[in-house]
Protein backbone atom coordinates (compact mmCIF):
# COMPACT_ATOMS: atom_id res chain seq x y z
CA UNK A 1 0.00 0.00 0.00
CA UNK A 2 1.23 3.64 -0.90
CA UNK A 3 -0.44 5.41 1.65
CA UNK A 4 -2.31 3.59 4.04
CA UNK A 5 -0.33 1.82 6.77
CA UNK A 6 -1.97 -2.07 7.99
CA UNK A 7 -2.07 -2.35 11.36
CA UNK A 8 -3.31 -6.25 13.04
CA UNK A 9 -6.05 -6.11 15.37
CA UNK A 10 -6.09 -8.59 18.04
CA UNK A 11 -5.32 -10.26 20.86
CA UNK A 12 -3.66 -13.98 19.56
CA UNK A 13 -0.40 -13.25 20.35
CA UNK A 14 0.92 -16.17 18.28
CA UNK A 15 -0.74 -13.85 15.37
CA UNK A 16 1.92 -11.01 17.16
CA UNK A 17 4.52 -13.32 16.48
CA UNK A 18 3.81 -14.30 13.20
CA UNK A 19 3.23 -11.09 11.63
CA UNK A 20 5.70 -8.90 13.83
CA UNK A 21 8.53 -8.76 11.54
CA UNK A 22 6.73 -8.45 8.43
CA UNK A 23 7.15 -5.12 6.74
CA UNK A 24 3.85 -4.73 5.68
CA UNK A 25 2.51 -4.81 9.12
CA UNK A 26 3.37 -1.67 10.68
CA UNK A 27 1.38 -1.42 14.10
CA UNK A 28 -0.95 -3.20 16.26
CA UNK A 29 -4.20 -2.88 18.16
CA UNK A 30 -6.12 -4.49 20.76
CA UNK A 31 -9.42 -4.37 22.62
CA UNK A 32 -11.08 -5.46 25.69
CA UNK A 33 -13.06 -7.59 23.33
CA UNK A 34 -10.67 -9.14 21.30
CA UNK A 35 -8.78 -10.09 24.19
CA UNK A 36 -11.98 -11.75 25.92
CA UNK A 37 -12.41 -13.75 22.90
CA UNK A 38 -8.57 -15.01 23.30
CA UNK A 39 -9.43 -16.38 26.78
CA UNK A 40 -6.34 -12.89 28.56
CA UNK A 41 -7.12 -12.44 32.21
CA UNK A 42 -3.92 -11.13 33.37
CA UNK A 43 -3.84 -7.46 31.47
CA UNK A 44 -0.47 -6.62 32.99
CA UNK A 45 1.07 -9.88 31.79
CA UNK A 46 -0.86 -9.77 28.30
CA UNK A 47 1.09 -6.17 27.49
CA UNK A 48 4.46 -6.99 28.95
CA UNK A 49 4.05 -10.14 26.76
CA UNK A 50 2.74 -8.29 23.38
CA UNK A 51 5.25 -5.54 24.09
CA UNK A 52 7.69 -8.21 23.53
CA UNK A 53 7.06 -9.34 20.43
CA UNK A 54 5.99 -6.15 18.53
CA UNK A 55 9.28 -4.34 18.63
CA UNK A 56 9.20 -0.80 18.36
CA UNK A 57 6.47 -0.74 16.16
CA UNK A 58 3.43 1.17 17.86
CA UNK A 59 0.35 -0.73 19.60
CA UNK A 60 -2.72 0.67 21.62
CA UNK A 61 -4.16 -0.99 24.54
CA UNK A 62 -7.50 -0.57 25.23
CA UNK A 63 -8.44 1.10 29.16
CA UNK A 64 -11.31 -1.31 30.45
CA UNK A 65 -13.00 1.02 33.25
CA UNK A 66 -16.16 2.84 33.00
CA UNK A 67 -15.37 5.59 35.59
CA UNK A 68 -13.20 8.61 34.27
CA UNK A 69 -11.36 8.56 37.28
CA UNK A 70 -10.36 4.85 37.24
CA UNK A 71 -9.77 5.25 33.34
CA UNK A 72 -7.17 7.80 33.88
CA UNK A 73 -5.26 5.86 36.41
CA UNK A 74 -5.58 2.81 33.84
CA UNK A 75 -4.18 4.80 31.00
CA UNK A 76 -1.05 6.55 33.03
CA UNK A 77 -0.31 3.00 34.04
CA UNK A 78 -0.58 1.38 30.44
CA UNK A 79 1.62 4.59 28.64
CA UNK A 80 4.50 3.41 30.93
CA UNK A 81 5.32 0.21 30.01
CA UNK A 82 6.38 1.78 26.75
CA UNK A 83 6.98 4.63 24.35
CA UNK A 84 5.59 3.31 21.66
CA UNK A 85 1.81 2.73 23.03
CA UNK A 86 -0.82 4.81 22.39
CA UNK A 87 -3.48 4.23 24.71
CA UNK A 88 -7.45 3.87 23.75
CA UNK A 89 -9.89 5.84 25.69
CA UNK A 90 -13.43 5.51 24.18
CA UNK A 91 -15.19 8.39 22.98
CA UNK A 92 -17.69 8.15 25.67
CA UNK A 93 -18.21 6.12 28.58
CA UNK A 94 -21.23 3.34 28.70
CA UNK A 95 -23.66 6.29 29.81
CA UNK A 96 -22.82 8.89 26.60
CA UNK A 97 -20.62 10.70 28.69
CA UNK A 98 -18.20 12.63 26.72
CA UNK A 99 -14.28 11.24 27.93
CA UNK A 100 -12.54 14.31 25.54
CA UNK A 101 -11.66 16.29 28.98
CA UNK A 102 -9.85 13.15 30.34
CA UNK A 103 -8.48 12.82 26.74
CA UNK A 104 -7.45 16.51 26.47
CA UNK A 105 -5.37 16.46 30.02
CA UNK A 106 -3.82 12.97 29.34
CA UNK A 107 -2.61 14.57 25.82
CA UNK A 108 -1.53 17.58 27.91
CA UNK A 109 0.70 15.26 29.99
CA UNK A 110 2.19 14.13 26.77
CA UNK A 111 0.49 10.90 26.66
CA UNK A 112 0.12 9.21 22.98
CA UNK A 113 -3.91 8.51 22.70
CA UNK A 114 -5.73 6.85 20.20
CA UNK A 115 -9.97 7.71 20.84
CA UNK A 116 -11.77 4.89 20.16
CA UNK A 117 -15.25 3.64 19.05
CA UNK A 118 -16.41 7.12 17.10
CA UNK A 119 -19.34 6.87 14.35
CA UNK A 120 -20.90 10.37 14.07
CA UNK A 121 -19.69 13.23 12.94
CA UNK A 122 -20.71 14.98 15.80
CA UNK A 123 -18.33 13.00 18.07
CA UNK A 124 -15.31 13.69 14.98
CA UNK A 125 -15.93 17.32 15.21
CA UNK A 126 -16.27 17.81 19.33
CA UNK A 127 -12.63 15.84 18.95
CA UNK A 128 -11.08 18.34 16.58
CA UNK A 129 -12.07 21.09 18.85
CA UNK A 130 -9.83 19.96 21.48
CA UNK A 131 -7.08 18.96 19.41
CA UNK A 132 -3.69 21.09 18.50
CA UNK A 133 -0.45 20.37 16.92
CA UNK A 134 1.44 18.82 19.88
CA UNK A 135 -0.89 16.56 20.29
CA UNK A 136 -0.09 12.85 19.16
CA UNK A 137 -3.37 10.90 18.80
CA UNK A 138 -5.11 8.59 16.39
CA UNK A 139 -8.62 9.18 15.62
CA UNK A 140 -10.02 5.79 15.44
CA UNK A 141 -13.51 5.96 12.83
CA UNK A 142 -15.51 2.81 13.22
CA UNK A 143 -15.86 2.90 9.35
CA UNK A 144 -17.53 -0.61 9.07
CA UNK A 145 -19.97 -0.02 11.94
CA UNK A 146 -21.01 3.06 9.95
CA UNK A 147 -20.96 1.18 6.56
CA UNK A 148 -23.16 -1.36 8.69
CA UNK A 149 -26.04 1.49 9.42
CA UNK A 150 -26.32 2.06 5.27
CA UNK A 151 -23.93 4.96 5.60
CA UNK A 152 -21.23 5.65 3.52
CA UNK A 153 -18.54 6.54 5.66
CA UNK A 154 -15.90 7.18 2.65
CA UNK A 155 -16.84 10.86 2.03
CA UNK A 156 -16.72 11.16 6.06
CA UNK A 157 -13.00 10.41 6.14
CA UNK A 158 -12.03 12.42 3.06
CA UNK A 159 -13.88 15.53 5.25
CA UNK A 160 -12.43 14.58 8.27
CA UNK A 161 -8.67 14.37 6.47
CA UNK A 162 -9.38 17.93 4.90
CA UNK A 163 -10.67 19.63 8.15
CA UNK A 164 -7.54 17.58 9.95
CA UNK A 165 -4.92 18.93 7.34
CA UNK A 166 -6.69 23.00 7.46
CA UNK A 167 -6.10 23.08 11.30
CA UNK A 168 -2.29 21.85 11.32
CA UNK A 169 -2.48 19.04 13.34
CA UNK A 170 0.74 17.63 11.97
CA UNK A 171 0.55 14.50 14.91
CA UNK A 172 -2.96 13.15 13.83
CA UNK A 173 -3.81 10.16 12.68
CA UNK A 174 -7.12 8.85 11.25
CA UNK A 175 -7.65 5.13 11.93
CA UNK A 176 -10.04 2.82 9.78
CA UNK A 177 -11.58 0.49 12.35
CA UNK A 178 -13.65 -2.64 11.82
CA UNK A 179 -13.20 -2.88 8.46
CA UNK A 180 -15.44 -5.60 6.68
CA UNK A 181 -13.27 -6.75 3.75
CA UNK A 182 -10.11 -6.65 2.66
CA UNK A 183 -11.34 -4.10 0.16
CA UNK A 184 -11.80 -1.55 2.74
CA UNK A 185 -7.82 -1.75 2.58
CA UNK A 186 -8.07 -0.22 -0.93
CA UNK A 187 -10.14 2.25 0.16
CA UNK A 188 -8.52 3.64 3.15
CA UNK A 189 -5.31 3.45 0.80
CA UNK A 190 -6.67 5.58 -2.18
CA UNK A 191 -8.49 8.58 0.56
CA UNK A 192 -5.22 8.56 2.12
CA UNK A 193 -6.27 7.27 5.62
CA UNK A 194 -3.15 6.87 7.73
CA UNK A 195 -4.15 3.65 9.17
CA UNK A 196 -5.99 0.62 9.07
CA UNK A 197 -6.93 -1.83 11.48
CA UNK A 198 -7.58 -5.15 10.41
CA UNK A 199 -7.82 -8.78 11.60
CA UNK A 200 -5.06 -11.51 10.48
CA UNK A 201 -8.07 -13.16 8.55
CA UNK A 202 -8.63 -10.22 6.14
CA UNK A 203 -4.69 -9.65 5.97
CA UNK A 204 -4.06 -13.36 4.87
CA UNK A 205 -6.26 -12.11 2.11
CA UNK A 206 -3.79 -9.51 0.50
CA UNK A 207 -2.22 -12.44 -1.65
CA UNK A 208 -5.18 -12.69 -3.63
CA UNK A 209 -4.26 -8.91 -5.14
CA UNK A 210 -4.37 -9.35 -8.73
CA UNK A 211 -5.99 -13.15 -8.61
CA UNK A 212 -7.21 -14.50 -11.73
CA UNK A 213 -11.10 -14.26 -11.47
CA UNK A 214 -11.89 -17.31 -13.93
CA UNK A 215 -9.48 -19.54 -11.61
CA UNK A 216 -10.91 -18.11 -8.49
CA UNK A 217 -14.22 -19.17 -10.02
CA UNK A 218 -13.42 -22.97 -10.69
CA UNK A 219 -11.61 -22.55 -7.80
CA UNK A 220 -15.08 -22.03 -6.13
CA UNK A 221 -17.18 -24.56 -8.06
CA UNK A 222 -14.20 -26.81 -6.83
CA UNK A 223 -14.93 -26.01 -3.12
CA UNK A 224 -18.87 -26.25 -3.85
CA UNK A 225 -18.27 -29.43 -5.22
CA UNK A 226 -16.08 -30.99 -2.20
CA UNK A 227 -18.66 -30.57 0.33
CA UNK A 228 -21.10 -31.84 -1.56
CA UNK A 229 -19.59 -35.21 -1.72
CA UNK A 230 -18.15 -34.66 2.16
CA UNK A 231 -21.35 -34.19 3.43
CA UNK A 232 -22.99 -36.82 0.43
CA UNK A 233 -25.55 -34.65 -0.52
CA UNK A 234 -28.33 -36.14 -2.63
CA UNK A 235 -31.21 -35.16 -4.35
Amino acid sequence: MENVDIYLDGADLSDVSKLASQDHIKGFTSNPSLMHKSNINNYNDFIIKFLSLCGNKPVSFEVVSDNFEKMEKEARKISSYAKNIYVKIPITNSKGESSLNLVKKLLNDGLKINITAILSSKQLNNILEILSSKDDVIISYFAGRVADTGIDPVPILIDLKEKILKKNLIKTKILWASPREVFNIYQADKINVDIITVTKSLIDKLNLKDKNLDEYSRETVQMFLNDAIQSKLEI
